[in-house]
This record gives C-alpha cells, sequence and structure tokens, in this order.
C-alpha cells in the first residue's frame, strides 16, 4: 500500500441488523433510488487520504476524488474537526441575518482571487444560474434590455438545472428536456473567429470553461480566453467563466483563468472549494455587483455557517500545506506517466491532455470506456470518464508521486490486457 495520511477512521455507522454487504446493499439502491445514476456493483464506506474502502473493506486508490470534489481527500483532520466543532456552535440560521463565518470566507475568497464581492449557493450549477442572472439583470438595469443572449461552446457543460443545460453545448443533456431557454449561441471551442462571428449588440455575456471537464478535459488553446476577453470588452458584453471544475487549485493556479491572467467579470465556482462539503459560489467584479439587488436573487442554503468553515477550512489547508504548487508539481507528474503509457499502447489510447490535476487520457477509436473503467475498478483504481472516451484523473491535491506510480501502474495493466486482447474493451 502507498503512503498515505494518517487520517483517524471510523468503524461503520450502519443500524444494528441494516445491511453491510454490497449485494445487499446494491439491491436495495436498485429499488429504492431513482436509477438515474450508472453506478458501480460495490458500495463505499469510508476513506482516508487518497484511499477509500467500500463495506467489505476492499482498498482502492480514489482518482476520481468525487469528480475534482475532495481536494484534501478523505477524513482530513483538520477539515474534519472544522466540520465537527462549527455542527456544535451554528449551522445555519438563513441569509436574513449574517454569519460571521460566511462574512470571513468572502473576504478571503475575494483576497486569493482578486474579485471584489461573492455571492453563496450549493452547487455548480446554481453558481452558472446565478451568473446567467447576474448577466442579463446588470444589462437591464443600465436600461439596455435587449442585451439577453450568451455565446457558449459546443462540447461544454455547466449543469443539470434548466438554465445551466441550456448553456451546455453537449446535445445529449438536451434530449427529452426541450424546449431549452432560449437565446444562447453555440460556437466551436477554440474557434475565435466563430465566436466574433456571432457576437452582437444583444449579446450579454461569452460563458467558458478554461478547460472543458465533462466534454473531454480540453483546454483552451493558449491565448484564447485572453482573446474573448478582448471580443467581450470590445462589443460591451461581459466575460463569464466557469471555474466550477477549474477553480480551488487544480490546475496548479487558484483559478484556471490565472494561467492566462485573464480576469472575467463574473465566475462560478463549486466543488473543490468545500472539500466534499456542498458549497458553491459566484465571485464577481465591483463594475456588475449592482445588479442582484435585494429580492432578485437568493439561497436557502447558501453560505451557511458550516459550509463556510468548511470552505475557510479548505482555503487554508491549501495554503499551508502548498497544495497549489503541488497540483502543479504532480500535475506535470502524471502528464508526464501518461505520455509513456500513451506511447506503449498506441494502438489502446492517444496523447494525454490537460492542465495541473485535471488530466485526461483518451482511448482509442472503437475501445469502450466503460469496459476499461470497470477492469480498473477491480483491480483497485477509481477514475471517471470525460466525453465519449476519456480517462480522467482528478486525484485529490494531497496525492503523492508514490500513489500516481501505483494508479498508473493499474491503468497499464489493463491497457496491456486490451492490447493483448485479454479484455474483450472494443
Amino acid at each position: 500500500m502507498s503512503a498515505a495520511p494518517s487520517h483517524a477512521q471510523s468503524g461503520s455507522t450502519a443500524p444494528v441488523g441494516a445491511s453491510t454487504n454490497s449485494e445487499s446493499l446494491v439491491a436495495t439502491a436498485q429499488k429504492r433510488l431513482l436509477g438515474n445514476y450508472r453506478q458501480a456493483s460495490f458500495v463505499l464506506d469510508r476513506g482516508r487520504g487518497c484511499e477509500v474502502f467500500d463495506v467489505e473493506g476492499k482498498r482502492y486508490l480514489d482518482f476520481a476524488a468525487g469528480v475534482a470534489v475532495d481536494a484534501l481527500g478523505h477524513a482530513h483532520p483538520v477539515l474534519t474537526k472544522a466540520i465537527a466543532d462549527q455542527a456544535g456552535r451554528l449551522m445555519h440560521v438563513s441569509n436574513y441575518f449574517y454569519n460571521a463565518e460566511n462574512i470571513r470566507l468572502a473576504d478571503e475568497l475575494c483576497a486569493v482571487t482578486g474579485f471584489d464581492r461573492a455571492f453563496f449557493c450549493n452547487s455548480g450549477a446554481e453558481a452558472n444560474e446565478a451568473v446567467m442572472k447576474l448577466a442579463r439583470r446588470h444589462f437591464y438595469a443600465k436600461g439596455d434590455k435587449n442585451r439577453v443572449r450568451f455565446i457558449a461552446f459546443h462540447n461544454s457543460f455547466h449543469g443539470r438545472t434548466m438554465g445551466s443545460v441550456a448553456l451546455t453545448g453537449t446535445p445529449k443533456y438536451h434530449e427529452g428536456f426541450g424546449p431549452m431557454v432560449g437565446a444562447i449561441t453555440h460556437v466551436a471551442y477554440g474557434d475565435l473567429s466563430a465566436a466574433k462571428a456571432v457576437m452582437g449588440a444583444d449579446v450579454a455575456g461569452i460563458f467558458v470553461e478554461p478547460v472543458q471537464g465533462e466534454g473531454g478535459v480540453m483546454p483552451a488553446p493558449p491565448g484564447y480566453l485572453a482573446a474573448l476577453r478582448a471580443l467581450a470588452d470590445e462589443h460591451g458584453a461581459l466575460l463569464l467563466i466557469d471555474e466550477v471544475q477549474t477553480g480551488m487549485g487544480r490546475t496548479g493556479k487558484w483559478l484556471g483563468s490565472d494561467h492566462e491572467g485573464v480576469r472575467a467579470d463574473a465566475i462560478a465556482l463549486a466543488k473543490g472549494l468545500g472539500g466534499g462539503f456542498p458549497i458553491g459560489a459566484m465571485l464577481v467584479r465591483e463594475s456588475v455587483a449592482g445588479a442582484l439587488p435585494p429580492g432578485t436573487h437568493g439561497s436557502t442554503f447558501g453560505g451557511n455557517a458550516l459550509a463556510s468553515v468548511a470552505a475557510r477550512t479548505v482555503l487554508r489547508v491549501l495554503k499551508e500545506e502548498k497544495l497549489i504548487d503541488g497540483a502543479r508539481d504532480r500535475g506535470v507528474d502524471l502528464s508526464n506517466k501518461l505520455t509513456k503509457l500513451a506511447a506503449e499502447f498506441p494502438t489502446v489510447c492517444k496523447a494525454e491532455r490537460g492542465l495541473g490535476l485535471l488530466r485526461a487520457l483518451p482511448l482509442a477509436d472503437g475501445i469502450d470506456a466503460r469496459v476499461v473503467l470497470t477492469a480498473l475498478q477491480r483491480r483497485g483504481l477509481l477514475l471517471t470518464i470525460a466525453g465519449a472516451s476519456a480517462l480522467r484523473f482528478t486525484p485529490p491535491l494531497i496525492v503523492t508521486e508514490a500513489e500516481i506510480d501505483e494508479a498508473v501502474a493499474m491503468v497499464a495493466d489493463v491497457l496491456s490486457d486490451v492490447q493483448a486482447g485479454r479484455l474483450a474493451a472494443g
């Protein structure tokens, strides 16, 4: 077993007489849960560092991290203590009242990102919805009521609510939910001329991801975000950046857009912000902060004291443990090792891509990514699939070089089986 932080573990909290094996629990899940997820056939029960364990005690190396959520890994002692202490002090009072932890979080988050004001919610989709509403109402308040359209991008993903689904430029997420919320134009990601061609006086904002995460981990071409910033400025529109997956140090900087020194008018954050505790945020420049006065937008649970303490603790640990620099360095290490895999198994996978510790190894045409994913799970490695057929690596930012070596070795074993025909993945 590779080295990992020694985080305290508690035993199972299942009530006496409850099912404690995967088979019976999965059977109950299939009976009682909605069935809208494609889930593995085992049931996870506890974790520590970059490891998780199922109810039978089998250990898995977690390079999914809740889809880039568990920035500090599992059961980080500082985070768990902070949440426990705050739960015994104050959890929720509603936004009719200030709470001290939320004020402190807003101040600290603006300080590290360079934005001026914050709005808090519960998820990335809600943060993106807030950005959409802010942009439209910004121009409405200025008397420019025709500026309602957004430019977004093919292959993008912005969430599961009706507004964020409409922004998402991937048709499979639209199927059965139409008609979509209107006034959104999708163009090719990375093609500046395509964005220029659809720009007009009715555009409220350009909505873009620094790296298209769900779309296959596709980084923006060099200079692209800066060019979109210039295009928005030229036409009086806003630049709106979805940092839900790229924010909070995952790419080796606080924000994915920091790699180009680009400042949006508003950004959406979530995932790693709470280290596993649900929280989302919209950060804005002062120039647009007045667009949502009292009564125009809100969130019942957003910014409650418990979520705010979780996020404040994540910020502190990221700085104290130098995890953002670690994401950069470990990202280079992971990139180099995935590049070697692509060279070793050219008929099975293609060149890796990504930024920091958000990386993907695309599989060759005809390779069934789900078969490969299941084979990796059997060996004890958890990944996710991005796009049609890319293996996505989003380990906790505390990941060690030894854990990267272990993960890559397991991937190599499975790719070898595919290449040799021992695993039918086509």
